[in-house]
């Protein structure tokens, strides 16, 4: 049954962050974030596995969000979507889709955080963002990019350059070949 399969594959991915803490000698958190781009799938499962779990939802900028992933050139395999516009277009709107979905049978489920509000306030929102956690403020949380801390993620040398804006409608130096993209994402372009 699918969703054994989703829960069945949450939880394995949760027991390997475990393992690694033993391995690394740490104790367990009593919070963690788990980032998968996929999770907005999963909410629902999410909310029932962990009712008090803050559900954060970050989203940006349409036509930034799917123009980071076009230019990207990913690994072949799992995100051979992103290299052409129709099927970035089905998934990114299909993405909204679900979230629509989430905000009708969860109304306030879920945290929606614009990124770039941020970007342009990480302060302010952190501070949010933390409260929501019920953690303490901290303000080296402000500092993440200073950590020494492995980042293992595409974005290793974005995370260590801080909060930045010159990505900021980026697609727009390429707006005229990127016109076919603007079309199937319709009234979503802002």
């Amino acid at each position: 049954m699918l969703a054994d399969k989703v829960v069945d594959d949450m939880q394995t991915r949760w027991e390997s962050l475990e393992n690694d803490l033993d391995r690394e000698s740490m104790s367990a958190p009593k919070r963690f974030v788990d980032k998968m781009l996929t999770n907005y799938m999963n909410i629902g499962f999410i909310h029932m596995l962990f009712p008090n779990a803050l559900i954060l939802h970050v989203a940006r900028e349409p036509m930034d969000c799917v123009f980071s992933a076009y230019k990207h050139d990913f690994p072949p395999g799992t995100l051979d979507y992103t290299s052409e516009f129709t099927s970035l277009a089905q998934l990114y709107l299909g993405y909204r889709d679900i979230m629509e979905h989430w905000d009708a049978v969860l109304p306030g489920r879920v945290t929606h955080v614009r990124y770039e509000d941020m970007v342009e306030d990480l302060p302010g929102v952190a501070k949010t963002l933390i409260d929501a956690t019920g953690l303490a403020w901290e303000e080296d949380v402000l500092d993440f990019h200073k950590k020494k801390q492995a980042v293992n993620t595409l974005s290793t040398t974005q995370v260590r350059k801080g909060m930045y804006k010159d990505h900021f409608k980026a697609w727009q130096r390429y707006e005229k070949q990127l016109q076919p993209l603007v079309k199937l994402l319709g009234d979503k372009v802002e």
